[in-house]
């Protein structure tokens, strides 16, 4: 009965060998123990006594459980490991990515329509008296060495017309003054600089993009007027008309730069519309001012005449603090300070409200 048993037992075994097996028997490894090792004598023999009483293989015997799962396992162990698998991505990121894609598109977008916006001319009264202060800035340096104006055109025109009628006088006097040929540079300079305007025209000339480009662009003439006059060597300010303190090559390229910053500025103003006209002359301006209707309407604010009140003292403030710097840090330094001052207004075009439709 009992090697029926054995027997039974055995074939059972053999049939569910390719995964555990369902009945234990005598001498069988734990399942949580490693193939490789082999089991301890319960009864306290040694490994060789097991070893002898184990049937072998070689001998023609059948293969026990435990020869059977040590092949599994090194069959197993000899096979190569799977790859990682491959990352990819979920749909929540790439949600994610589309988003933030999304999200920079429209940030640019609304970027681009933010600088293509027409300033609101009503709203820009800070930065216009700014360019009030700058041609009195301006022209306070020009004069103070040369008796030329690089903003007030209609006395540099007049000058080149008395030039002109010196010919037929009396004394016939066929030279060309040194006076002469700095009105005639700040002359053609300034139309030069109001002909680069003609880009705003493209663009858009009342957009934030061009108020705040074509400033930067007054500031960089102003700059290389700086630098030419301190390449100069010359002085800043004039003993006597026939004494001018610039004279050399150097000085009109200087006087150039002046005036094509101010022929810039004086069209950009005028595309403007407003009540501060150019930004480069008062004549205008007097005359506008004496005739307003409300000039004596002093209970209450009135935008037609107190802006040009305040384009004429932005002007006249502009010019004594041009003066006051040439005595402390010359031509050069009074220019770089303009520079700056000139970078500051090119900014302050971003925080202007755009224009509104009626």
């Amino acid at each position: 009965m009992a090697l029926w048993k054995d027997s039974l037992v055995a074939r059972f075994h053999r049939r569910t060998s390719s995964q555990a097996p369902l009945l234990p028997v005598k001498g069988a490894r734990p399942l949580g123990e490693p193939l490789t090792s082999l089991p301890e004598n319960e009864g306290g023999s040694s490994n060789v006594d097991r070893a002898e009483n184990t049937p072998r293989e070689s001998e023609g015997s059948e293969p026990t459980n435990d020869s059977v799962h040590s092949k599994m396992a090194t069959a197993t162990n000899s096979k190569t490991a799977l790859p990682a698998p491959a990352v990819q991505n979920t749909p929540s990121t790439i949600r994610e990515e589309l988003f933030d894609e999304a999200n920079g598109t429209l940030r640019m977008k609304k970027f681009k329509q933010f600088l293509m916006e027409e300033v609101d001319g009503a709203e820009a009264s800070a930065p216009l008296t700014a360019y009030c202060f700058m041609t009195g800035f301006i022209d306070a340096v020009c004069f103070s060495a040369v008796f030329v104006w690089c903003a007030f055109q209609t006395g540099n025109s007049v000058q080149l017309a008395l030039a002109l009628a010196r010919l037929f006088g009396g004394t016939h006097d066929l030279s060309f003054h040194l006076a002469d040929q700095q009105a005639l540079c700040s002359v053609l300079s300034f139309i030069f600089g109001a002909f680069i305007g003609r880009l705003g025209d493209k663009i858009g000339c009342k957009t934030r993009v061009w108020m705040s480009f074509g400033t930067f662009i007054q500031a960089v003439l102003t700059m290389a007027a700086a630098i030419s006059i301190w390449k100069s060597g010359q002085g800043s300010v004039a003993d006597a008309r026939d004494n001018p303190a610039w004279s050399n090559t150097i000085s009109f390229v200087c006087i150039g730069f002046m005036s094509a910053s101010m022929g810039l500025q004086g069209i950009m103003g005028k595309r403007l519309n407003t009540q501060f006209t150019t930004t480069v002359v008062l004549t205008t301006t007097w005359c506008e001012l004496m005739t307003e209707p409300k000039l004596f309407e002093f209970r209450r604010l009135v935008a037609s005449r107190d802006h040009k009140i305040v384009a004429i003292v932005a002007l006249f403030v502009g010019g004594f603090t041009g003066r006051a710097l040439l005595d402390k840090i010359g031509s050069a330094g009074t220019l770089g300070v303009g520079t700056a001052l000139r970078l500051l207004i090119a900014l302050w075009w971003f925080l202007i409200p755009k224009k509104t439709k009626q």
